[in-house]
């Protein structure tokens, strides 16, 4: 928070057989920490995926490191829109059984043959076609702040409650012309494979995803047929891509697209709080977490080793969308702070 020069956000991905990922996670840990590299890099046998930020005096050392590798020279660069460089506070690499869990069998199916990769302008393009199917392979929480007008937009907790979701609602679609989209690509990267196993054989996806999508908006001048923010995996949880605010506070139905994570560590929920809520609330989403924040520290604590199978951790971590205004509006409520469970 105190650095006196800016980072860059910034995402990629790329499928590619890797070996020795031990060796190669923690060479990838040492070099980058040495350029002060913060960030969440999961390395897979498929591949890699990326959210960082790279300090601006060292983006050069950084390319150079890139381009000396033969995995991921060349890789495709996905910046942040609105990046104020406060989007990560530490560096993470770790090793994933894959870089996106999508519950899927890569050995049934080809993974590499994934739909046509449109720019900006040829998804505007396809859009306005006649028989076109627009799907948002995005989460829920995602797709509620911003999303493509007319798109398909699934009722999704993970990508991988989705697919079957989406492969369901297109069953009798095959014919039509499927245009896929999420974040930065990755998601549609593995879907647009999945659906043409099963028979779809016009699938396009949008080509770097949304972040690219704002980028070549922009510079060409073209009407953004995404409305609202672009959710994004940071401290930042979101870069507005037009003005409109298309959600609402979860707690008093105000327009809102400001999502945090509630602020009792016990509980963490994402939701969409306004301002106004926010400082009434203390930034929790129920007035139960409202009283644990309110403890001395020492007291917090005693939540956080509440064992998950406990009915009141289940309270905190329940699915409490889309209407927290049920819940603060109950009087009385059920007072979690009297007898913490240690």
């Amino acid at each position: 928070m105190q650095e006196n020069f800016h980072r860059i956000t910034l995402s990629f991905y790329r499928y590619v057989i890797l070996d020795n990922l031990q060796e190669l996670r923690d060479e990838m840990y040492k070099d980058l920490s040495n350029l002060s590299v913060l960030g969440r890099i999961y390395i897979a046998q498929e591949g890699i995926n990326a959210q960082i930020s790279v300090p601006e005096p060292e983006w050069e050392k950084f390319m150079a490191y890139l381009d000396s590798s033969n995995f991921f020279k060349g890789v495709d660069l996905k910046i942040a829109i609105e990046d104020d460089g406060k989007s990560f506070y530490k560096l993470i690499v770790r090793i994933r059984h894959k870089i996106v869990a999508d519950g899927l069998d890569d050995k049934s199916f080809d993974v590499t043959n994934v739909g046509k990769h449109l720019s900006a302008k040829e998804f505007n393009d396809a859009m306005d076609m006649p028989d076109t199917v627009v799907v948002d392979m995005r989460n829920h929480y995602e797709s509620e702040v911003g999303h493509f007008r007319n798109a398909v937009l699934p009722d999704a907790d993970t990508f991988r409650q989705e697919l079957p979701i989406v492969l369901d609602y297109l069953k009798d679609k095959k014919e039509k012309k499927i245009l896929l989209y999420c974040t930065g690509g990755i998601r549609c990267e593995k879907a647009s494979a999945f659906f043409r196993h099963h028979g779809f054989e016009d699938v396009n996806q949008l080509n770097g995803g949304i972040i690219h999508y704002a980028r070549q908006v922009k510079a060409e001048g073209l009407e953004s047929k995404f409305i609202g923010k672009n959710f994004v995996f940071d401290d930042r949880l979101g870069e507005r891509i037009t003005d409109e605010i298309i959600s609402v506070c979860h707690q008093c139905g105000e327009a809102s697209d400001r999502h945090i994570n509630c602020a009792n560590d016990a509980c963490h929920l994402l939701f969409i709080q306004c301002e106004s809520c926010a400082e009434k609330m203390s930034g929790c989403c129920t007035p139960a977490c409202k009283d644990i924040v309110s403890l001395p520290i020492e007291e917090q604590r005693k939540y956080r080793k509440i064992e998950k199978s406990d009915p009141i951790r289940n309270v905190f971590k329940s699915r409490l969308r889309p209407n927290l205004r049920d819940i603060i509006a109950q009087s009385p409520y059920i007072n979690l702070t009297s007898n913490p469970k240690p």
